[in-house]
């Protein structure tokens, strides 16, 4: 099952960053990498975790390869299944909201740079569908692979989504698009429909 994550690993960062990042360039002549950050910023301490949680992802199954065993509880073929069903719907819910965001699409943020404020598709029920996306697919792999790599890479990226939306995107947002930003987050949940709405001013 190493094998198989490993494999799906692969398809998640072709398509959820290389394959995507091609065609915001090819669309608009623009790759949509805001990858810059001042070292100690909030920001700069985000993307150090999401990069640990990327890291982990192609470590965890390495590891699992050359040995390492996976944690007690998470030793099931159960839940590998269940890990691969979800990895595999994880994938493809990342592709299609990242579709959904158009020429919208970054990673990172330029806090100088006016975007549109997507609101329409699944952007309707969650503001943030491409990170839910992705926790849906670490969760996946966390279940596959087992180990505690893999463990220690899912609350990496839990903690750097958890801060990247509600330290950096949210204010960014609420700066740049104010009352329409604000009304949109009063109907729309965090990273669950209904969970996470912000209160209307």
């Amino acid at each position: 099952m190493n094998g198989l994550a490993l494999f799906l690993y692969g398809v998640f960062a072709i398509t959820a960053f290389g394959w995507r990042t091609w065609l915001q360039w090819r669309r608009t002549g623009d790759t949509g990498l805001r990858m810059h950050a001042k070292p100690g910023t909030i920001q700069w301490w985000a993307k150090l975790a999401f990069v640990a949680a990327l890291l982990a992802g192609v470590a965890a199954p390495i590891a699992g390869l050359v040995g390492l065993d996976p944690i007690d509880i998470l030793d099931s073929s159960g839940l590998q299944v269940l890990g691969t069903i979800l990895a595999v719907a994880g994938i493809a819910l990342t592709v299609a909201a990242q579709w959904q965001m158009g020429a919208s699409w970054r990673i990172g943020v330029d806090p100088t740079e006016r975007t549109g404020l997507v609101t329409g598709g699944v952007f309707g029920w969650v503001r943030n569908p491409i990170f839910t996306a992705m926790l849906i697919t670490a969760v996946g792999f966390a279940l596959i692979v087992g180990n505690v790599v893999a463990v220690i890479g899912l609350v990496a990226l839990i903690v750097a989504l958890e801060v990247q939306v509600r330290a950096v995107e949210e204010p960014y947002l609420t700066a740049t698009h104010g009352p329409d930003y604000r009304s949109y987050a009063a109907c729309a949940g965090r990273f669950i429909p209904g969970i996470g709405r912000l209160r209307p001013q």
